[in-house]
């Protein structure tokens, strides 16, 4: 028994001399000290020799033993260290090479659009201020004086998540919680999200942003409304850009308008954009009505306003010469990337 360790440990040095890979060396592992291994024949052979006899031999395996897993552990890490070097060897980078250009991005055309309306509203001294996506159906319809049978309250044109609560339609609620929650003087913004069941087509989107805008104080005219948003037009669109007021009919003001700019593509002459009339209709405005401004505990007698709203999708639309709505909601970044 103890020629056939000295002989299982010879062997064992020699193959593990010879192994070239992890693989190689594993297999002598097993070979010698697996479950069916040369050694653990040995060991399991023990138990006819007699006590001396297996005193004796069970100190000289484990010696061998002991011999065996320290080689088998240098070799593994002179493997391992030889694997890394080569893998190093074949990773060499080299500096020469042109490096990877990161791309950056940039800013959502609607973003921009928002972000334009934004800095030209806080410059006149207005305040941003936000609603809720969800609305109640007061905020949404009863509170800006929406008459019960008005189409708008169909389910065919609004998102209802109760009878009671819905996706708001318009960011013209923001004014009924403004009213209840502020005192006169009051001049607001309010830029966001809206939702309507309208189908997805190049002029219609289900979701869509606007901006609204809301001034309460003593004396409030028509004549305020005219010159804050044909400023407005002239910061957004050109000092040269005209404004016309033409009447409208909206349940929350009284009396109302919708505001048409000079087009700023041929600068009044007519074209594709103005479809020839040289105007394009940009937003809808009034003074608020009365009703409305009830709601809030505002006097009527001290106190009048105006609102106006508008999309800013069709902003961006006419500002960028964009003929389809869709375009700003596929995240193609072919699109996006020409709004640097």
């Amino acid at each position: 028994m103890q020629e056939r360790l000295k002989v299982i440990l010879e062997e064992s040095k020699a193959q593990l001399e010879k192994a070239t890979s992890l693989q190689e060396a594993d297999e002598t592992r097993v070979k010698v000290l697996g479950k069916k291994g040369a050694l653990t024949e040995i060991l399991k052979s023990m138990g006819k020799l007699s006590p001396e006899e297996r005193k004796e031999l069970g100190q000289a395996a484990n010696q061998v033993r002991a011999e065996i897993e320290e080689l088998l552990a240098e070799k593994i890490a002179e493997l391992k260290e030889k694997e890394k070097q080569a893998k190093f060897a074949a990773e060499v980078i080299d500096v020469t090479e042109p490096g990877k250009v990161n791309k950056l991005g940039n800013k959502h055309p609607l973003t921009v659009t928002m972000e334009e309306i934004s800095k030209v509203f806080k410059s006149m001294g207005f305040s941003l201020t936000e609603g809720p996506e969800v609305e109640t159906v007061f905020n949404n319809f009863d509170g800006l004086n929406a008459p019960a049978d008005h189409p708008a309250r169909d389910w065919t044109d609004t998102f209802y998540i109760t009878e009671d609560t819905l996706l708001r339609t318009q960011t013209s609620p923001v004014q009924v919680r403004t009213l209840k929650s502020q005192e006169p003087p009051i001049r607001v913004f309010a830029p966001g999200r809206t939702f309507r069941c309208d189908t997805a087509d190049a002029t219609h989107s289900p979701m869509f942003h606007q901006v609204e805008g809301l001034v309460v104080d003593e004396g409030i005219t028509m004549a305020d409304l005219k010159g804050v948003l044909d400023s407005f037009a002239k910061q957004l669109f050109g000092p040269d850009t005209k404004t016309k007021f033409r009447p409208h009919h909206f349940p929350f003001t009284e009396p109302s308008a919708e505001m048409d700019v000079s087009c700023f593509k041929c600068g009044g002459k007519g074209c594709r954009v103005c479809k020839g009339s040289g105007w394009i209709e940009i937003l809808g405005c009034g003074m608020v009505h009365p009703n409305v401004l009830a709601v809030g505990g505002i006097d009527t007698e001290k106190y009048t306003g105006f609102a106006f709203g508008m999309g800013v999708e069709r902003v961006a639309m006419l500002k960028y010469g964009i003929d389809d709505i869709r375009l700003f909601y596929e995240n193609d970044m072919r699109f996006i990337e020409q709004f640097k």
